[in-house]
């Protein structure tokens, strides 16, 4: 476990599946990935962000459900930039979907930690630990500062990770890689070089700016 008193922050990313992958979860503290998890159900994944007392935890979910029903607003200014994002929801459209599934893992996950970790909304930063909602190919693309290919994601993202100087060799699967690039859009909000999609009332999505 590691010690509330560093002074480096850790920060995490996770990356969220349906019931079958579930969770997959990345930690880096100064720049360097210092552990990686795995998990099945939302319970242990916030044990695990506070038993790291992790500072901050980016996660790629929805934050909110749609009020609408149709894309949220974070949605549809990602969409102006030709970045496609699934179109989140209601609640109870989604709960009656089975595609939705991961989003329903997403929505437990943000339930559970947000107790600990105050869910950010566009304000100032908090002092106190937070999460908040992101999203790997708007990352992506950020840090590549143009649209990059999802198609090819596996390998685009894994030269992004190392060009922003991370050892990716621990990163197994692209779930991981994933996890990364949230975990380092983590780094951006702490260090105040990111920008915000979307709204307080139906989720903000950050991403790096660079």
């Amino acid at each position: 476990m590691m010690s509330h008193n560093d002074s480096a922050p850790i920060l995490v990313g996770v990356d969220v599946g349906g019931p079958k992958k579930g969770f997959h979860a990345v930690a880096i503290r100064k720049g360097k990935i210092i552990e990686t998890y795995a998990a099945c159900n939302a319970v242990e994944v916030v044990r695990w962000c506070r038993d790291l007392y992790a500072f901050a935890v980016g996660i790629d979910a929805p934050c909110c459900w749609s009020y609408t029903g149709r894309a949220r607003p974070c949605e549809r200014a990602l969409a102006v930039e030709r970045i496609h994002a699934f179109a989140t929801p209601s609640q109870p459209v989604a709960e009656r979907n089975p595609f939705y599934r991961w989003m329903l893992n997403g929505a437990e996950l943000f339930r559970l930690i947000t107790p600990h970790y105050r869910l950010f909304d566009g304000q100032h930063l908090p002092s106190r630990p937070m999460c908040f909602e992101t999203f790997p190919q708007a990352v992506a693309c950020a840090l590549a500062g143009t649209i990059v290919s999802a198609k090819h994601k596996r390998n685009v993202r894994r030269r992004l990770l190392r060009e922003a100087g991370l050892s990716i060799g621990i990163l197994t699967n692209i779930d991981l890689v994933d996890a990364a690039l949230c975990a380092l859009t983590a780094q951006h909000l702490l260090n105040r070089t990111f920008k915000t999609y979307g709204d307080a009332a139906e989720g903000f999505i950050v991403v790096p700016k660079t």
